[in-house]
């Protein structure tokens, strides 16, 4: 003992270039970019535990890691067989091909990435705001008659929260199957509450339980998933959680977001990707029966795919898609996002089709509600200026609609950001939708809030001062962590 307190920094030493030696053999073994690869080793090796602290936070490769299996609930008979149905035949994709012309290249790409079918006997409505989505979400589950599935980045349980608990235990009582997943970083649900659920029959799981999360960072893999699926009917999916600040009513900021409620065939891989996430936080082997996949009476015909991406996927899905789209369009692309913290990939594609004529606009909050993400995404935009997309920034409160428009034909709802940790470590889902009229609509929620934001100027935006251009140099160091 007395050796080791007497040589402790030798050994240290020691010990630092042995790791680091280890994580230099492992980042030539996954053949990473030349410059990204040789940033990382020269870090490691001239820059003492520091170098070693860069790479455990910035260098891992998220997606090679798989965190759960979803063999078990793919495997099984009934999901088998709702994926074979949900097979389009050669007239239907043609159909859908002389709508989208290029924008069809998605739907390949999803099927061959995840196996993500194209639905099209759906029914699509579009929400604005939280206000509006709780009205239709709180009748949906009153009426609903046999199960109800959650699974949430978000619960808490305030004003709104409480009342659909509430509703979610009664509808328990009655009997029906309810079943809860909750990120258990995102969300905050009370002690009593969470007997209240338990008493009433709900079954209620963490996804990734932590110990002390109010002082965890988001390093860990996050649920950020906003599903609900009533009676295999109808599903919900989009950027609003289930808290007050969604709730203009109840929120003292006010809080732009963007949903859809959808009735018809897309609710069936809704109701897969909600099994495999329970399949993986209950621990249990749950049978599915045809009875979570009744059949529907839906009359409308709205081309849809449900993307899911997080760790468990072999490529980023929604990403590529996102980079599909935009370097496809013919006319224009509109985004709407909360945090925009890009990787390369997306930034060329932006830059790229700005420069070829056709209008790329985006739009992003002026105030964000993390300062760090916010001087991190003010960070990306004088090269988006200088290649022609125009910027504009949300003034009237906080914007988290995660929203995308192309040509007028092409368009996702859902849960993504356009940053990083969407793109790479969590686990997300949209909604992709190839129809003119939602398109239409969601154009319109674009230009309505168009009008409550200040569009950046070039020359005045390359102005900003040296503290606060390194202050965003900094934050943008930050990305993988935001």
């Amino acid at each position: 003992m007395e050796f080791v307190r007497n040589h402790i920094w030798q050994i240290l030493i020691v010990l630092n270039y042995a790791i680091a030696l280890s994580a230099v053999v492992t980042i030539l073994h996954k053949k990473l970019n030349p410059t990204k690869a040789l940033s990382y080793i020269i870090g490691l090796l001239a820059l003492p535990f520091l170098g070693l602290i860069v790479y455990y936070l910035f260098g891992q490769e998220y997606r090679k890691t798989k965190i759960f299996s979803r063999k078990h609930v793919l495997n099984q008979s009934i999901v088998k067989k709702i994926q074979e149905q949900l097979e389009l035949d050669t007239k239907e994709i043609n159909v859908v091909d002389d709508l989208l012309d290029q924008k069809s290249k998605l739907i390949p790409l999803l099927y061959n990435s995840e196996k993500s079918k194209l639905t099209i006997n759906n029914d699509v409505k579009l929400i604005k705001n939280g206000d509006n989505k709780f009205k239709l979400l709180l009748k949906d589950l009153k009426e609903a008659q046999h199960h109800i599935h959650l699974e949430y980045f978000v619960i808490k349980d305030d004003k709104i929260g409480t009342e659909v608990l509430n509703l979610l235990c009664e509808k328990a009582n009655e009997g029906l199957e309810v079943r809860i997943v909750i990120d258990d970083v995102g969300s905050s649900i009370s002690s009593k509450m969470k007997s209240k659920i338990k008493d009433s029959g709900i079954e209620m799981n963490p996804f990734m339980p932590v110990l002390f999360s109010k002082f965890t960072g988001q390093m860990n893999y996050r649920d950020h998933r906003k599903i609900i699926v009533i009676d295999g009917k109808i599903g919900y999916v989009g950027g609003i959680n289930i808290s007050d600040n969604y709730v203009n009513a109840n929120n003292k900021r006010y809080w732009r977001d963007t949903h859809i409620r959808i009735i018809g065939e897309a609710v069936k891989p809704l109701q897969i990707l909600f099994f495999t996430t329970w399949d993986f936080v209950s621990q249990e082997a749950l049978e599915i029966s045809k009875t979570y996949f009744p059949e529907h009476n839906c009359k409308e015909n709205v081309p849809l795919q449900i993307a899911a991406s997080g760790p468990d996927t072999d490529w980023s899905n929604i990403m590529e898609a996102i980079f599909v789209a935009i370097t496809n369009a013919e006319d224009h692309v509109y985004i709407t996002t909360p945090y925009f913290i890009p990787n390369s990939e997306i930034v060329t594609a932006l830059q790229v089709t700005a420069r070829s004529n056709i209008k790329v606009k985006i739009i992003v909050p002026k105030t964000s509600d993390s300062w760090i993400a916010e001087y991190a995404t003010n960070s990306y935009l004088e090269s988006l200026l200088e290649a022609g997309v125009e910027v504009y920034r949300y003034t009237k409160g906080f914007i988290h609609a995660k929203t995308m428009v192309v040509d007028g034909v092409f368009s996702t709802v859902g849960t993504t950001n356009m940053d990083y940790r969407s793109f790479n470590i969590n686990f997300e889902v949209n909604a992709l939708i190839y129809n003119k009229d939602i398109s239409n609509q969601l154009t319109e929620f674009f230009n309505d809030d168009l009008k409550d934001c200040e569009q950046l100027d070039l020359k005045s935006w390359q102005q900003r001062s040296k503290q606060t251009k390194l202050i965003e140099s900094v934050a943008r160091l930050m990305a993988p962590l935001l």
